[in-house]
């Protein structure tokens, strides 16, 4: 039967162009149940889902120095210098950006900063706290010495004569003070106090009692990108839309904030911001009771070290010539460059645990590329194995399969393992791509002289 079967005319019409050079992996598994296993042949029986097991393994491993899996992509470095990872990115192997001609700049990595992976807050003392000194007056209202944005409704308090398991139910701001009220596990409102020998809350002023609040997990405390109070707001109980005095007091707010109200169930998200008008993704429990609503990025605040890096002219755009006062009377004390960092083509480093790329400062706006390494399991099209590695692919298997099976001859395992080392170094070969005119082409150019 023919391999090829379709018309000459409806290949150059359609968009597959040049996929004769690849068998999909559904083949692979298919051609090797029907060559490799069955009666009188190595392999007496197997699964069809061990075969297709090890196939998978077999097509990652040789993707990732073997195949040409070599992938890119392109994006505009944003005003934040971040972008995430490609969705299928195993390894890089170059990231450059790109002039007005497309010549691609290789970048460098820098590994001398990092992006910490938790920014958690702390007081004056160094201590990671959240304290605020407020005073208690008998009543369920506790008024604190400031206005703190970052207590937020839902938060754990101790302190003197809070009871154990109070939390944060409601928060107001007037006169620059934040006003809290308490609250049980059940909702109802606590009056902070003492209980007396029958185990009745007497109710307790203190003037200046120092409070400390946390996350109810009992995790430390972030910083988060910002926090908004916003004043005169209306809603209703039958719609989600939050409406507020002037499309101003709302200009900070941005889609996918988290809002903090006794009101609005807890983790309630923005999910549409338009002139004076909010809409969230649920309902509140009751009317506008309160019109003040705290609204907060759910993102943790960049790091100092990230901050710092992101807000610093990169040391390769200062074109110091090093001929000044500052060198030269230094008794000639000037080194050589490293290399690696020669050149102003900008700077980067990954950030593994929240898959993002940093950029230095000057590479913002710019055109950048990645090329990447991918496993080629990312979806059914990139399941190809190429023609030259299709008998790697078949001797791995078989390696794989009689390796892991119970009494299999050892000279066997070991005459498979031998035939899967010389099938992948044949591929390698084939599928480096090596043509003898080129080397010719440059070995020509490596002998012409130096004019002087």
């Amino acid at each position: 039967m023919a391999y090829i079967t379709q018309a000459s005319q409806s290949y150059y019409d359609e968009n597959d162009h040049g996929n004769y050079q690849f068998t999909s992996l559904n083949d692979i598994i298919n051609q090797f149940i029907v060559a490799y296993v069955g009666e009188d042949k190595i392999i007496s029986k197997t699964k069809r889902l061990d075969v297709a097991f090890h196939a998978q393994r077999a097509l990652q491993e040789l993707s990732f120095d073997t195949f040409k899996s070599c992938k890119a992509k392109e994006f505009t470095v944003p005003a934040t210098l971040q972008m995430p990872l490609p969705q299928d990115y195993v390894n890089y192997t170059k990231i450059s950006w790109v002039d007005s001609a497309g010549i691609k700049h290789l970048m460098y990595p820098t590994s001398k900063t990092s992006n910490p992976s938790q920014n958690a807050l702390q007081d004056s003392n160094g201590d990671f706290k959240l304290q605020a000194v407020g005073n208690l007056t008998g009543t369920t209202s506790i008024t604190l010495d400031a206005e703190y944005k970052n207590i937020l409704v839902g938060m754990s308090v101790s302190g003197p004569y809070i009871p154990v398991g109070a939390t944060v139910g409601t928060t107001l701001t007037t006169g620059g003070a934040t006003i809290i009220i308490l609250e049980d596990a059940s909702g109802t409102a606590i009056v902070p106090g003492y209980l007396d020998a029958g185990g009745t809350n007497v109710p307790t002023s203190l003037t200046g009692a120092t409070l400390t609040f946390g996350n109810v997990n009992n995790k430390l405390l972030t910083n988060k990108k910002s926090y908004n109070v916003v004043n005169n707001l209306s809603w209703n109980i039958n719609d989600y839309k939050i409406t507020a005095s002037s499309a101003e007091d709302i200009s900070n707010i941005k889609v996918g904030m988290l809002i903090y109200s006794n009101v609005f169930p807890l983790a309630t998200k923005v999910v549409n911001v338009s002139d004076t008008t909010i809409v969230v993704d649920k309902l509140p429990d009751s009317g506008a009771s309160l019109s003040e609503v705290t609204f907060v990025d759910p993102e943790d605040a960049d790091t100092d070290t990230w901050a710092a890096y992101k807000s610093t002219t990169p040391a390769e755009n200062n074109n110091d010539d090093y001929v000044d006062d500052t060198y030269w009377p230094l008794a000639g004390n000037r080194y050589g460059l490293d290399p690696q960092h020669a050149q102003a083509n900008g700077s980067y480093y990954i950030d593994k645990e929240t898959g993002k790329i940093h950029f230095s400062s000057n590479v913002s706006g710019k055109t950048v590329i990645i090329d990447y390494i991918s496993d080629s399991l990312g979806t059914d099209d990139e399941m190809q194995v190429h023609k030259f590695a299709e008998e790697a692919m078949y001797k791995w298997i078989a390696y794989a399969i009689l390796s892991t099976r119970a009494n299999t001859q050892e000279y066997i395992v070991r005459r498979y393992k031998k035939e899967r080392f010389a099938e992948i170094r044949k591929a390698k070969l084939r599928l480096s791509n090596i043509k003898l005119e080129e080397i010719t082409q440059i070995l020509r150019g490596k002998s012409k002289q130096i004019k002087h």
